[in-house]
């Protein structure tokens, strides 16, 4: 049996995709604590795993915005810088902290954590036990023929495409100098040399990465850092309670096809997508299916005939009949969605979304709108053009057979027991206090 600590930035997005591995490991009979915020207690506990409190900076329980009421004042690339400082490098302090205690107490053998946990490969560097981190965007590494995170554009081609990611890169390591400025301050009180890593980086130094999706979703990259392996997305835990709504016979055996439409849970403004998709899709043959994302997101009064709106509904029971699924880019949800061999239309442009869909269309499983608020129009025309040209759902199950013979969470959990084994200390000679 080995222990293992898994530990992640207390977001929702952050958490949820690691379950199934854990509850996996749990059932293997390794031991499991997690470090995160409050409100992945219960989804933590339900999976075998011991919940571990974060002493500090948990913002998990009011939200990012009233966490840091500052960002409310920035949009675009200056809240994403502001969002990796508050959220990802100044909560490390406290991360390396807690972790040191919590490691006192009783040792593990192997950290898991997200991409965005910063604290786990300096915790590794500091002498800790090997880190393993789990990728749930779109693989950030730097690379030659690409552009730097965030810019969505496509592999270079050419001499001149090259040079022009060495320009963008050197102007991207400045727009992000203050928060690599701050992290190499928190190196420096543990006694850690600085370096110029940005925050798509530090991940490198980890012991291994786990990518929750598959190389054909990815652009080519002929030299993938060694501690990659792609393991594709986990299979999401059964939704407990949740039971089919009246409606759902349409959905098993109606005969149109169905298309299904999310914002995911974090963009509360229907008519960024989910009222243009309603409006263009509702008087072509097909059952509309939108999923607001919660409880108490804004809701849509008097939808289209042809649609049926809810706040929540297990992806994973839908998407075997679903024909279409509109996005506004969620990793995820866009995963799963491939795990399904389902094709995707996209129209995000926050957080990662920029560069999710622009793979979208690169790996030719769907189509991009490049744009955050799509017209009916726009949507409807993609909707059509994916479903009357087969190309966009043989690249789709292509990618679903690439994600299957990968092994997802089965082989998440084996690379985590060969890192483990491959690793495993003396906890009576080790010691985390500062």
């Amino acid at each position: 049996m080995s222990r293992f600590l898994f530990t992640t930035t207390p977001f929702v997005g952050h958490t949820r995709p690691a379950l199934p591995v854990a509850k996996l490991l749990v059932e293997r009979g390794h031991s499991v604590r997690w470090y995160t915020g409050a409100a992945m207690a219960d989804s933590v506990t339900a999976v075998g795993a011991t919940f571990v409190p974060m002493s500090e900076g948990d913002q998990s329980t009011v939200g990012l915005d009233e966490f840091l009421p500052e960002r409310a004042d920035r949009t675009g690339r200056r809240q994403a810088q502001f969002d990796f400082m508050h959220a990802l490098a100044r909560p490390v302090r406290t991360q390396i902290a807690d972790l040191r205690r919590i490691l006192d107490r009783q040792p593990a053998d192997v950290v898991v954590g997200d991409a965005g946990f910063l604290g786990g490969p300096l915790l590794q560097e500091l002498g800790g036990p090997p880190f393993a981190a789990f990728g749930i965007s779109v693989l950030g590494f730097p690379a030659p023929d690409l552009a730097p995170f965030g810019l969505g554009l496509e592999p270079a081609r050419n001499a001149f495409g090259r040079a022009r990611n060495r320009v963008l890169d050197r102007l991207m390591r400045s727009g992000f100098s203050p928060m690599t400025a701050g992290m190499n301050a928190i190196r420096a009180e543990f006694g850690l040399v600085a370096n110029n890593r940005t925050v798509f980086e530090h991940q490198l130094s980890a012991s291994l990465y786990l990518q929750f999706g598959a190389p054909g979703f990815e652009y080519p990259r002929p030299n993938l850092p060694g501690n990659v392996r792609f393991v594709g997305p986990p299979r999401p835990l059964p939704s407990a309670g949740w039971r089919e709504p009246p409606w759902w016979f349409g959905v098993r055996g109606g005969g149109r096809r169905i298309v299904l439409v999310t914002q995911g849970t974090a963009a509360r403004d229907l008519s960024q997508l989910i009222e243009p998709a309603l409006t263009g899709l509702a008087k072509e043959d097909m059952l509309v299916v939108a999923v607001s994302g919660s409880e108490d997101a804004p809701q849509i009064a008097h939808p289209p005939d042809n649609a049926q709106v809810a706040p929540f509904i297990p992806f994973e029971r839908l998407l075997p009949y679903v024909d279409v699924f509109v996005t506004n880019g969620g990793y995820g949800g866009v995963q799963l969605a491939l795990a399904h061999g389902v094709p995707i239309v996209a129209a995000g442009r926050t957080e990662d979304k920029t560069e999710t869909n622009a793979r979208v269309a690169y790996s030719g499983v769907g189509i991009n709108l490049r744009t955050q608020r799509p017209s009916p129009g726009q949507v409807r025309g993609a909707v059509r053009r994916v479903l009357g040209e087969p190309n966009f759902r043989e690249r789709a199950r292509s990618v679903q057979r690439e994600i299957e013979a990968l092994g997802r969470e089965d082989e998440a959990v084996a690379q985590l027991e060969w890192l483990a084994a491959r690793n495993l200390v003396d906890a009576e000679d080790r010691t985390y206090a500062a």
